[in-house]
């Protein structure tokens, strides 16, 4: 169960904020100023905090401030609320570390939304964090055969992934998403190059800037505009585009 901190002094805002998030079964803290809950923070070690900007005893600005000088407390995803919409206000808050905004009067979907967001952001870091401090990094260059398994962290949760059971791989900048046979998505922080350079050649192919599929996957190729083909993959809906120089290495490789 998530823990989360709710830091507003007034006790409507509060009480009702507290109330929603009680039935959408997480665990819940509150105080009633800065002060309090610093402390509640440090003793609490929620997994994220909702705190309200204009306080007394200790604004929110203070206590984002307070909170980044401890190791414990200083990664926790900090969600701000305000009446306030200035953006030189804004601006000082994502300065000083804050993960986001929720202006009042805000929606329970709103609300929901920003917590999931923020919740689902750190579980990655601290998945890549786990991965590289407890010597999984060192997996990254080995180069694997298509009967092994690989070990990756998910959501701060060990999982074996057959390399045969990958059906394609996505990417965008430094993150992948990995499509298995069962239908499932994997989300990992992986390039799509330190992919080509793991996975064995022979049954997995770069397709485009951003694509590997697994060459086993494939049902049919079509000739497509200007020389290049489309490939499609079983129980896959969408096409994948290729171009002329792909084509002849997919040939070639499956004769």
């Amino acid at each position: 169960m998530k823990k989360i901190l709710i830091i507003e002094d007034d006790s409507n805002v509060r009480g009702n904020i507290a109330a929603l998030l009680e039935e959408e079964n997480f665990a819940v803290a509150i105080a009633d100023n800065g002060k309090t809950g610093i402390e509640k923070a440090k003793e609490f070690l929620p997994d994220l905090i909702i705190c309200d900007v204009l306080m007394p005893v200790a604004s929110g600005y203070e206590v984002l401030q307070e909170l980044a000088k401890s190791k414990n407390t200083r990664s926790i995803p900090f969600i701000f609320l305000t009446a306030k919409v200035e953006r030189s206000d804004i601006r000082l808050g994502m300065e000083l570390g804050a993960d986001d905004y929720l202006f009042k009067p805000f929606k329970l979907e709103e609300l929901l939304n920003a917590i999931n967001s923020r919740l689902s952001k750190h579980e990655i870091i601290i998945a890549d964090h786990v991965e590289e401090t407890s010597g999984a990094h060192q997996l990254k260059n080995k180069k694997y055969e298509i009967d092994e398994k690989m070990f990756l962290t998910v959501n701060g949760k060990p999982l074996f992934v057959g390399i045969n059971e990958i059906k394609y791989i996505t990417a965008e900048n430094q993150y992948s998403s990995l499509k298995l046979n069962s239908g499932k998505s994997v989300l990992i922080r992986r390039s799509i190059k330190k992919w080509e350079d793991m996975l064995p050649e022979k049954y997995f192919l770069r397709i485009h800037r951003c694509t590997i599929v697994n060459l086993g996957q494939i049902v049919k190729m079509e000739k497509w505009h200007n020389a290049s083909m489309i490939i499609h993959l079983k129980d896959v809906n969408e096409p994948f585009v290729i171009s002329k120089r792909y084509t002849s290495l997919i040939r070639n490789m499956q004769k």
